[in-house]
């Protein structure tokens, strides 16, 4: 069964532990949001799910009832023995203390060929994560994670809008992304200052870019444009792109980065080389 406040604060007591600060600890501790988010994770008897932060278990339960066959990873020691009680009805439950920052996916991942990604996700950690799954893990190929709105946005931006950045474009050459819906504060404990984001994340058949094209010099095109953002991309790849190769690509040298959708990102990589 899923989580309430009260049950939740019951737990912590028992166990003598409390959600660290330093973890970005912030527990759902409403039945009817868990669900809500197994719902849109769409996932049943034949998905695998990878769930990282289970915390109190709260989620995990929600997903354990769809019947999905989940791992469901937890850092914090002290939290593995309230988790483990949450979900002891659930066989198809496998509960892991370990950091996810450190783990070797593609051994933990080989039990099956294609795995969901369904987490909250503590600010310090998601956009790493992310992109890091989205780079080297390609048996993840779709996520629902809840993070903070404004990382949400992020994930989802448009060009030419404040929020678009390096993230937002190295997201779109792997998947596509949308905000699945937002989850208030109050479903929370301890209760953050600021509301969260339920972003779907679906990885693409291919890349959004030709695999032509060199994907580290694209990324460094892209990280070093956004690096100075505020400057036309003649001077903020001075070195790394010529005049003749924006010609060639067909991108005004006058542009700035976050006018530049994934696409002319590829066009711009495809007509230039490593320097």
């Amino acid at each position: 069964m899923t989580i309430t406040r009260s049950s939740a604060v019951e737990l912590l007591r028992r166990y003598e532990v409390a959600p660290r600060r330093a973890l970005g600890q912030n527990f759902v501790v409403d039945p009817n949001t868990v669900r809500r988010i197994a719902r849109i994770a769409d996932v049943g008897r034949n998905d695998h799910v990878v769930e990282i932060g289970a915390g109190l278990g709260s989620l995990t339960a929600a997903l354990a009832e769809t019947g999905a066959s989940i791992i469901a990873y937890e850092v914090d020691a002290g939290l593995i023995p309230p988790l483990k009680e949450t979900v002891a009805g659930y066989p198809n439950v496998n509960v892991v203390h370990a950091d996810v920052t450190e783990i070797d996916w593609a051994n933990e991942l080989s039990g099956a060929e294609s795995w969901v990604l369904v987490a909250n996700l503590p600010y310090n950690i998601a956009t790493p994560l992310v992109i890091g799954l989205l780079d080297d893990v390609p048996a993840v190929t779709r996520m629902l994670v809840m993070v903070q709105k404004e990382v949400g946005e992020r994930f989802v931006a448009s060009p030419r809008t404040p929020a678009y950045g390096s993230v937002t474009v190295k997201i779109n050459y792997w998947a596509e992304a949308r905000i699945a819906g937002l989850v208030p504060p109050t479903v929370f404990l301890p209760r953050p200052n600021v509301d969260s984001a339920l972003v779907s994340i679906s990885r693409r058949d291919k890349p959004a870019v030709p695999v032509s094209v060199d994907r580290e010099w694209l990324f460094t095109l892209i990280r070093t444009g956004f690096g100075q953002r505020r400057k036309m991309l003649r001077r903020s790849l001075a070195g790394l792109v010529e005049p003749e190769e924006f010609v060639r690509a067909g991108v005004s040298p006058e542009a700035r980065a976050e006018e530049l959708d994934v696409y002319a990102w590829g066009l711009l990589a495809s007509n230039t080389h490593r320097r």
